[in-house]
């Protein structure tokens, strides 16, 4: 005996086409932005945290960002494995023009001047001490390091950046940034800021792939603690206030809810990052045989989109973006 049921759900879920009318959330190429990775030198070099992941010699770079432009994905956020010898404690080859990060977006603008760079603004890949800012004492100083992030920022804009990303969670760093730009005519370049950064167990991989481990303790007196969600509202309206254009969740699937909630507290776009935890375990599974690589990780991609993402930072871009373009649908 059927049921008498005056609303059925299941009836704009019977077939393909009706499930394409109710689709609420779309993901495309468009939405995506491919982190590098950069070294010195001729050749590149795998990561072992990060099957499938490389880090890029300079004429590697300007092969996988042709390859990505031809994938249909136009952003790309520049990440230095910085040798050894060149860490400091004042972290200087942060603001080198002559430096790998300056060369890198001049040489991708030359020879692609449509692909957008982004360039990461932070201490930890300069600094001897892996911190994303000056070291005293043990203790991370907030307004000196501010000054030399606004050094890094201007040598990123006057070798042709689009957009500068600041990932150190100083406070006032977005405020002063745009400060420094400004006054030096960088008025069109925008700061993407990393607003709601929390201190995650996730980003070892990354870590492994630019050996910036911290040499001690952890980054938790300036990453947000991931119990935390009322903070970010307060981290998001510093950042307005001081004049970020994007702001942006990190790490992306842990906090869906944040990036949720930013969305419904910001008419700004919300980027969010698939960190290289969240590659590494979705990469290992399906290499185990344990996922589907290609449902599994377009289906994680559509989840951070749902949630109020407009843009995603993730390694799975190129390969994301080809299978969209062969039509996949959940």
């Amino acid at each position: 005996m059927p049921l008498d049921l005056p609303s059925r759900p299941r009836r704009n879920r019977k077939n393909a086409a009706l499930r394409g009318f109710a689709r609420e959330t779309h993901l495309g190429p468009e939405h995506l932005v491919l982190p590098l990775f950069l070294h010195e030198g001729t050749g590149d070099l795998a990561i072992g945290s990060m099957p499938g992941c490389l880090r890029l010699s300079p004429a590697g770079v300007l092969r996988e960002v042709e390859g990505a432009l031809k994938d249909g994905v136009g952003a790309f956020d520049l990440f230095p494995a910085i040798a050894e010898a060149q860490k400091t404690s004042d972290g200087r080859e942060a603001y080198n023009p002559e430096g790998l990060v300056p060369r890198t977006i001049r040489a991708i603008k030359m020879e692609f001047p449509e692909a957008l760079v982004i360039t990461d603004v932070a201490l930890d890949p300069y600094n001897s001490d892996g911190h994303d800012g000056l070291v005293k004492d043990g203790r991370i100083l907030n307004d000196e390091t501010v000054e030399l992030l606004i050094m890094q920022a201007l040598c990123h804009a006057e070798a042709g950046a689009d957009v500068i990303s600041p990932s150190d969670m100083m406070d006032g760093r977005i405020g002063a940034i745009r400060g420094g730009l400004d006054r030096q005519g960088f008025t069109d370049v925008s700061l993407l800021s990393y607003c709601v950064k929390y201190a995650s167990s996730f980003y070892n991989p990354f870590r492994d792939a630019l050996d910036s481990t911290p040499k001690f303790g952890d980054k938790k007196t300036y990453q947000m603690d991931p119990a935390n969600v009322r903070e970010a509202l307060r981290e998001l309206a510093l950042d307005e206030e001081e004049g970020a254009d994007i702001v942006m969740v990190k790490p992306a699937m842990p906090f869906l809810d944040v990036i949720r909630l930013v969305r419904e507290c910001t008419s700004l776009p919300v980027a969010a990052y698939q960190v290289s935890g969240e590659y590494a375990m979705l990469k290992a599974a399906a290499l185990n045989g344990w996922l589907d690589e290609r449902r599994s990780v377009l289906e994680s991609l559509l989840g951070i989109r749902r949630a109020g993402a407009d843009m995603i930072f993730t390694y799975y871009a190129r390969p994301a973006a080809r299978w969209l373009k062969e039509g996949w649908a959940p």
